[in-house]
């Protein structure tokens, strides 16, 4: 049990399988300090706050009593209607409220994702409040997710001009080739590289997406990228040491499927992409 003071009231939190549960009835203090377990029942009454209460159950708790829950449904709205939090619990086997007993740290408590529903019911400003930062919060993953990819594909076409370089210096460079024909041997090479990771030639890609701009790269994901980027160095060092393209296709193959595996594994890099 822990408490939060905030702008003159103590709001009470606990957890319970890692998860935080919120004191409704302190924040219900902002509304009546003096009867809170009446706005709770208030709150509780209506048919959207049921409706809210059973689908979270139903996501949440398996052993949740649907039956229960449609026949409080049905009721809720209507003049006669009364909840409390105890009888919900009680009745439904609902694990999102929680009731207990005691003069101090004692009342209703919710998990977070309720208490943000009460919240809003209590407050029109707060409710705004959520909305404008959870537009806020979008805004800037969208950022971080365009700025990953970004660099990733950046780091990609450092590599390959590395890459390139290489293939200029150990395969073009011996003999006097036109540019068309050091243009086919640039694809071919670019070719080994996305037949080892991804199974298919740009024109065989080409031809299976015909309505898409771009190149199967412009849509590989920041693990591809990555694994793409390894794939290039390791390539201009095969090349440099003389290995023919089957050889160096061959291992490339290996490597990719064996880094793919690791990297789709390792919460390490998962946390850094995020």
């Amino acid at each position: 049990m822990r408490k939060i003071n905030t702008q003159g009231l103590q709001i009470y939190t606990f957890q319970q399988n890692e998860s935080d549960y919120i004191s409704l009835t302190d924040i219900a203090k902002y509304k009546d300090p003096e009867r809170t377990d009446y706005v709770i029942q208030n709150w509780m009454r209506n048919y959207s706050t049921i409706e809210f209460l059973g689908i979270w159950e139903q996501i949440n708790n398996p052993h949740f009593n649907p039956i229960e829950f449609d026949g409080f449904k049905s009721k809720a709205g209507s003049n006669s209607f009364v909840l409390s939090p105890h009888k919900w619990i009680n009745t439904t086997g609902a694990v999102g409220l929680i009731s207990k007993a005691g003069r101090y740290g004692g009342g209703t408590f919710a998990h977070k994702d309720i208490a943000f529903e009460f919240a809003t019911w209590i407050s029109p400003e707060f409710k705004l409040y959520l909305i404008k930062e959870f537009q806020r919060l979008k805004i800037e993953e969208n950022e971080r997710l365009i700025l990953g990819w970004d660099a990733k594909r950046a780091l990609t076409k450092i590599n390959y001009r590395i890459h390139t370089d290489s293939i200029k210096e150990n395969i073009i460079l011996p003999q006097k080739l036109s540019q068309k024909d050091a243009t086919a041997i640039y694809a071919n090479e670019a070719d080994i590289l996305n037949k080892a990771l991804f199974g298919l030639t740009a024109l065989e890609w080409k031809s299976k997406n015909k309505t898409k701009t771009g190149n199967m790269r412009d849509y590989s994901d920041v693990y591809q990228l990555i694994c793409l980027a390894n794939l290039e160095t390791l390539n201009s060092e095969f090349i440099k040491i003389g290995l023919s393209q089957k050889e160096r296709m061959l291992k490339l193959n290996e490597i990719a499927i064996s880094q793919m595996k690791s990297l789709l594994a390792n919460n390490t890099v998962k946390k850094l992409l995020k």
